[in-house]
């Protein structure tokens, strides 16, 4: 199947806000909501979006009705995840892909969400965006973040980003240039998802981010599991983005784990993006084309949006 681009959004469009994953307070659902009016969207909520279950947003049903609802919906435009947290992985071989693929919508937002986006593009073609425009996410909303959001749903035109210096994982780059489609975002929720939802990746970039959720052995698992599975054999190229709130173990950091297990995949490497749960972190598309040329330290990823 070819991509299925999303139509950009303009002023006057409809955006669901959903809850698939962890429990969100009211207060910063209706700060979301507040942003998305103020850029000039139509705002409303799924069924569920304030349930609680547990630490869930809602029964694992009700969760992936307020999706499929809102897949089947041709008055919405575009989904957006109140938060990630805990749980996504357990609905998202259940979307309704035939829908989706035949009335294509954005989904929006990260970290918990990206196993929701790669679903979407690996079962009906349909690019998505890592990234968040919500309020709620540790007061980490700047107006850069925001801004960016909104560039990315509204503007057909290709998303430039360049690695910084100031994020650790810049001194991962290499050297060289590398091409294909780009896909990936939190690295939890990749190894989760890894050949039973998500296929292996030939031929295409794939984009890493993380935060602490344990130690460093962690991240150390989630790399081996892959190498080991055969899961990264063929890929193009990889783009890493921030890796937050990781503490020094035995003088080893976060970004020193990552470079001994990707010295083992001969590909070009760009570090430094400023992309995931760091303060000022942009908005990508993920699942079109993109081009890592690592020697300039440049991102450049086709549009989401037609």
């Amino acid at each position: 199947m070819s991509t299925r681009f999303p139509p950009a959004l303009k002023p006057g469009d409809l955006v669901r806000l959903v809850s698939p994953a962890s429990h969100v307070d009211q207060d910063d659902v209706e700060k979301t909501v507040e942003l998305l009016e103020q850029a000039g969207f139509r705002v409303d909520l799924g069924k569920h979006v304030l349930d609680r279950h547990g630490y869930l947003a809602g029964r694992d049903e009700d969760r992936i009705s307020d999706l499929n609802d809102a897949f089947v919906d041709s008055e919405v435009r575009a989904i957006i995840a109140t938060r990630g947290g805990k749980g996504a992985y357990r609905i998202a071989d259940a979307l309704d892909f035939a829908a989706a693929h035949n009335d294509p919508k954005l989904v929006v937002g990260f970290s918990e969400i990206t196993i929701i986006q790669l679903a979407l593009w690996q079962h009906a073609n349909i690019p998505s965006l890592h990234g968040t425009p919500s309020a709620f996410y540790d007061g980490l909303l700047s107006e850069t973040t925001y801004r960016a959001c909104l560039t990315a749903l509204s503007s057909g035109e290709p998303l430039h980003l360049r690695s910084m210096e100031d994020v650790p994982t810049s001194s991962l780059t290499t050297s060289g240039r590398a091409e294909g489609i780009l896909v990936g975002g939190n690295l939890d929720m990749i190894v989760t998802g890894a050949d039973w939802l998500i296929p292996k990746l030939n031929g295409n970039i794939l984009f890493i981010e993380d935060v602490k959720k344990a130690g460093l052995g962690h991240i150390d698992r989630q790399m081996t599991r892959l190498l080991k599975s055969g899961y990264l054999e063929n890929i193009a190229g990889i783009a890493v983005g921030q890796f937050t709130n990781f503490d020094t173990t035995d003088g080893w950091s976060v970004v020193d784990v990552l470079r001994d297990r990707l010295a083992l995949i001969d590909v070009p490497i760009l570090g430094g993006l400023p992309l995931g749960h760091g303060r000022d972190a942009l908005v990508i598309p993920i699942g079109t084309h993109a081009v890592i040329d690592a020697d300039e330290g440049t991102l450049t990823v086709e549009a989401a949006v037609r």
